[in-house]
């Protein structure tokens, strides 16, 4: 690689492949009418992975494991500029002068974005307080500060969106991070970025945009500044209630597995073209809204129809500058047509054989088309409604889930089975509703996180038809917990700026909320059709009611409990549960059950609507991995493949439950007794991990084996002989002092922890910290744990008077790792002799 210190005359660009959109050719082209004489370059994705294939191998498994297109293309500029140098520019950049005078004697070039930007809630939620574009970078080949963000980039992969792992917020936090070097230039945003995003405009105001001093200017066609914190993911292990009917007659209920259905498709399983259908009229903004939830969609093969009588031609500019080939726009004249005639028009225009209604004023989550093109399909229906939707009204700062019924605005269905609608004005889609589910085999779905019925103000409905909806609803969030709520919506959906300024601004003196009643309803049990319970798994929003605000010395706790054949040990866990003093407000409780043999996972959907009811959040999941042992739980030769499952089964109830608490306690099922006040002792004890003494009576033994310390003799004793498939198992006792012969002291520092009692400050398990799954220093689950926090810097604690009881019962309990300690240190023993 040459070591040149100028910037060489090269400009890079790169697009998903050769045909760059319309929109953005001329603003490529301002770069080759300023530069003549520069190289140009033009890399596809193909040409992007190839490179990095010849020159930075590597990388590639970072690269192709990026969830999003815009992970890999932020990455690629970074070796780009690395390997060849000159200027990388976003194809939104448009060039105003020659940059030649700009970079003369320069070696890195950087531009910041405009002060604005740091004022945008996902910048302050960071913690930023200037940002340093991407969009932009000029640079020699080899400046070492590229290897330096090369680093930097494997550490990040995992970040929870493309602005951390890549983009700005990345790269700002390199910056930052990076001793001072005169070799860097970062120019203020009157050079390179002088122009506010339209989102920051829209939140903060206009202002007048200076383009004296520019030598170039982003329009921010697709920026994080545009599109705010609305990074979508695709869900995993997603589970969703459904039930069926046939001319009105109930058939069938379950749970659908969207992970299968995904399977079949990625196979080559038909995946039926669905025509979504939108009418509209001379509201663009809600349009294009709409049209971006439809461009988010998972499932592989849609179109959007969009009909449009209106006589404002800004939706029709929006659609051609797209120039995306799903999207159809057809202008009809404006003559007042009846909503009914207009959605006919969508209908007759439509070229799949399922048709889906696509309101122009709501939002729609990114898997609303999977869900529901996979219970139509897997379960044989000819349409498929929604149970539940969520209610929205921004302007009396209300969010909710509504009562149970057909959603008519949820349709999917067969065109064939579509009757016509109605020439009415509104209400146009319930006879036809009606009609399907009186003379088909209808699927119905529970999850309302896919529709969101918004309130803003010029709907068909009036004011009164709303509280109506909100009045019956099953979840309600105002107040404290309102804003929140609506972050939560804006990371799966395109929330106005407007609304997401005005849901974090204070609460005006008087609020229009419901009534206590409604109130009173809206933290009752969640039920669906027939009173089954609905497993809140892994809700869209941090809490499921509205409930006090908790004082700061009662800090937010959820509790964890992975569980396996636990019938038996149920219902004395859930009295344990109840009697903990800590404010139920600031408890939690998220379960996962998964290869029972018994009842368990009925006993806990009878039990889901009572604990709804009385704690803050509930997340139900369930999860199977297949696990069957070729020999007793408590055999060595066992221990890896059960300990794995059980931390991957853990791992997963974590990311699924964990929202916004400050600490998570993990209460294994079949731990018997505990006292009342459990949650204080740990907590007062003030240390990140801390462990009880977990004991098979009331001042008996220790239980929990895998919480231990260290011998003084530890270090002169051969582990070696005790490896088996990776991890250590050594007999009890040999190296290691458990909580029983430690009880003359308060607290004590141990090297290993136990899972049967476990409390961790949920920040611990943000950073990072997971129950391995493979052996990590030849340790795994629990015991990997607690080797993990150490190298993290974090000390695990025990207390070994606050005792927990876990009676001795080989051959029972739940996916828990207690279930089996006892027998497990008995074979030990038993080795060992």
């Amino acid at each position: 690689m040459s070591m040149q210190r100028v910037i060489p005359r090269i400009i890079h660009q790169t697009w998903k492949d050769a045909d760059v959109p319309a929109a953005w050719r001329r603003w490529a082209e301002s770069w080759r009418r300023h530069h003549p004489g520069w190289e140009y370059r033009l890399w596809t994705d193909a040409d992007n992975r190839a490179f990095l294939a010849a020159r930075y191998p590597w990388f590639l498994p970072v690269y192709d494991g990026y969830p999003e297109p815009i992970m890999r293309a932020d990455a690629v500029r970074y070796f780009l500029l690395d390997h060849f140098g000159g200027v990388y520019a976003d194809l939104d950049f448009e060039a105003l002068r020659p940059l030649d005078g700009l970079l003369e004697g320069r070696e890195l070039v950087l531009g910041l974005e405009p002060e604005e930007h740091t004022r945008l809630l996902c910048a302050r939620r960071a913690g930023l307080p200037r940002v340093v574009g991407n969009a932009f970078l000029a640079s020699r080949p080899g400046h070492p500060f590229w290897a330096h963000v090369h680093r930097e980039l494997v550490g990040a992969h995992t970040a929870p969106s493309p602005l951390d792992a890549t983009g700005p917020f990345f790269l700002t936090r390199v910056l930052d991070g990076t001793p001072y070097d005169d070799t860097i230039t970062v120019l203020g945003p009157e050079v390179l970025y002088p122009k506010p995003s339209p989102y920051a405009t829209e939140v903060l105001g206009p202002r007048t945009v200076d383009l004296e001093r520019a030598h170039a200017v982003h329009h921010w066609s697709g920026s994080w500044a545009h599109d705010g914190a609305f990074t979508p993911r695709v869900s995993e292990g997603r589970a969703v209630p459904f039930w069926t009917s046939q001319d009105l007659r109930p058939c069938a209920r379950g749970t659908l597995d969207l992970d299968a259905q995904r399977a079949r498709w990625a196979e080559g399983a038909p995946a039926p073209l669905v025509s979504c259908l939108m009418v509209t009229g001379d509201r663009p903004r809600l349009a294009e809204r709409a049209i971006r939830c439809f461009l988010t969609q998972t499932y592989p093969r849609a179109e959007l129809v969009v009909v449009d009588d209106g006589t404002d031609d800004t939706l029709e500019q929006h659609v051609r500058t797209l120039a995306d080939p799903r999207v159809r726009l057809h202008r009809l004249p404006p003559e007042g047509r009846p909503l009914g005639d207009l959605r006919n028009a969508a209908v007759e225009l439509a070229t799949g054989p399922y048709v889906c209604q696509w309101d122009d004023d709501d939002l729609y989550d990114p898997e609303r088309l999977d869900v529901q093109m996979a219970a139509l399909l897997g379960l044989g229906a000819t349409a498929c409604f929604l149970a539940r939707e969520r209610l929205w009204w921004p302007a009396r700062r209300m969010l909710a889930v509504s009562g149970t019924r057909v959603w008519e605005g949820s349709m999917v269905c067969a065109k064939e089975a579509l009757p016509r609608y109605p020439a009415l004005r509104h209400g146009e889609d319930t006879p036809v509703a009606e009609q399907v589910v009186r003379t088909g085999r209808v699927a119905s779905v529970d999850a309302p996180e896919l529709y969101t019925y918004v309130h803003h103000g010029e709907n068909t409905f009036d004011a009164p038809h709303f509280a109506g909806l909100f009045d019956a609803a099953t979840q309600l969030w105002t107040g404290g917990d309102y804003a929140p709520a609506v972050r939560a919506l804006a990371a799966r959906l395109p929330v106005a700026p407007a609304d997401l300024v005005h849901a974090e601004h204070e609460e005006p003196e008087r609020r229009h909320a419901p009534d206590a009643e409604a109130e009173e309803r809206a933290g009752a049990p969640v039920r669906c059709e027939a009173g089954a319970p609905v497993r809140c798994e892994g809700a869209a929003v941090p809490r499921a009611r509205s409930r006090p605000s908790v004082p700061a010395e009662r800090p937010t706790v959820l509790i964890l409990t992975p569980v396996r054949d636990a019938a038996a040990f149920l219902p004395r866990h859930l009295e344990n549960l109840r009697a903990l003093d800590h404010p139920r407000e600031a408890l939690s409780l998220g379960l996962l059950e998964g290869d029972s043999r018994d009842a368990t996972w009925e006993l806990l959907e009878d039990a889901l609507p009572a604990l709804t009811a009385e704690f803050a959040r509930v997340t139900l999941v369930r999860r199977h991995y297949g696990l069957r042992l070729a020999g007793p739980r408590w055999e060595p030769s066992v221990q890896r493949t059960r300990r794995s499952v059980l931390a991957r089964a853990r791992n997963h109830l974590l990311a699924r439950a964990l929202a916004d608490e400050s600490w998570v306690l993990w209460l294994d099922a079949d731990v018997t007794d505990c006292p009342p006040d459990l949650v204080r002792r740990l907590l007062d004890a003030d240390e990140d991990i801390v462990v009880p003494h977990c004991v098979s009576e009331p001042g008996g033994p220790t239980f929990d084996l895998n919480t231990w310390a260290l011998t003084s003799d530890a270090g002169t004793l051969d582990w070696d002989r005790w490896l088996r498939d990776g991890i250590l198992q050594p007999p009890k006792g040999f190296g290691r002092a458990y909580l029983d012969e430690l009880r003359d002291r308060e607290r004590v520092r141990v090297d290993s922890v136990g899972g049967a009692g476990l409390l961790v400050r949920a920040d611990l398990h943000r950073d990072g910290l997971v129950f391995p799954a493979v052996p990590y220093r030849r340790l795994i689950e629990t015991e990997g744990l607690a080797a993990l926090a150490k190298d993290m810097g974090a000390a695990c604690w025990a207390l070994p008077g606050v005792e927990v009881v876990h009676p001795a019962h080989p051959g029972d309990g739940p996916l828990s790792r207690a279930g089996e300690a006892a027998a497990e240190s008995e074979a030990r023993g038993v080795e060992r002799r």
